[in-house]
């Protein structure tokens, strides 16, 4: 009995804490209706901060278009320490739709302007600042940083720990593989990876992809179809795959006589 008692109160406090870091979770979220302690330039409609969220300073000198994504831990900061005035103009700037995944940090003392639709996965860093190291009697930590602005282009894709430094113009469309550190200039509809990364695979208007992929291009769902449709169409393949696999082994349909016994 008491132990029965105990697993109900470990399932009650479960539920109670989950619930209230969901609760904490949608209260503690940042949109335009809701800003919280921050006071950003501009916040577009339909945008989210998750909470919670990373170290956030210079707001007055950020702009997040709409319908941005902006996981939990992501810092965005403008100006290399709080409290500087850094004149009339914004030095960071989101486009519409652009998702930034946990843990991301965009560091901003120069002009980084991310352009619509540019997606990065988890922990990607973006500066626009890079420690120098000129005097080697200085701790590096100590020497004033080089700075220099970076711009992705829309439609962007950076994968996970990808790293962009102080300088980098990358093109619309440009793919950037996990982990690769990008610097310089990377051209439209191109795939970089590496570090440092380097260009491995460009689009050509008459041939294509450079080297050409090596799968398919993935089916689209076509608009308009609901949910519940989805669902009966798997529901229907997994009726008829088990008649499909019986056809096969007795060789019909492929072209192939099925195994025949021979007579005795």
């Amino acid at each position: 009995m008491f132990s029965s008692v105990g697993a109900w109160r470990r399932r009650a406090a479960s539920w109670v804490v989950h619930r209230g870091t969901r609760w904490v979770q949608e209260a503690g979220a940042v949109t335009a209706e809701r800003p919280g302690p921050y006071r950003f330039r501009r916040i577009g409609g339909g945008t989210r901060l998750a909470y919670p969220q990373g170290t956030v300073f210079g707001e007055r000198w950020i702009e997040l278009g709409e319908y941005c994504i902006i996981g939990e831990q992501v810092t965005l900061t403008a100006g290399m320490m709080p409290g500087l005035d850094l004149g009339p103009e914004s030095v960071l700037r989101l486009g519409n739709g652009v998702v930034l995944g946990r843990g991301s940090h965009v560091v901003a003392s120069q002009t980084v302007t991310i352009g619509d639709e540019v997606y990065c996965g988890p922990y990607v860093y973006i500066t626009s600042d890079n420690h120098s190291y000129d005097d080697p009697a200085q701790p590096v930590g100590k020497q004033w940083p080089r700075t220099a602005p970076v711009e992705i282009g829309s439609g962007s894709w950076l994968g996970a720990g990808a790293v962009i430094l102080p300088g980098a113009r990358l093109g619309r469309n440009v793919v950037v593989a996990a982990g690769a550190v990008v610097r310089g200039e990377v051209p439209d509809h191109a795939v970089v990876a590496g570090a440092p990364a380097k260009v491995v695979r460009t689009w050509d208007p008459a041939a294509g992809w450079q080297p050409p992929l090596r799968t398919p291009p993935p089916v689209p769902i076509p608009e308009g179809v609901t949910p519940d449709q989805l669902l009966a169409l798997a529901e229907s393949k997994s009726e008829t795959e088990p008649e499909s696999e019986a056809l096969t082994e007795s060789g019909a349909g492929s072209g192939t006589p099925g195994r025949q016994e021979r007579p005795a």
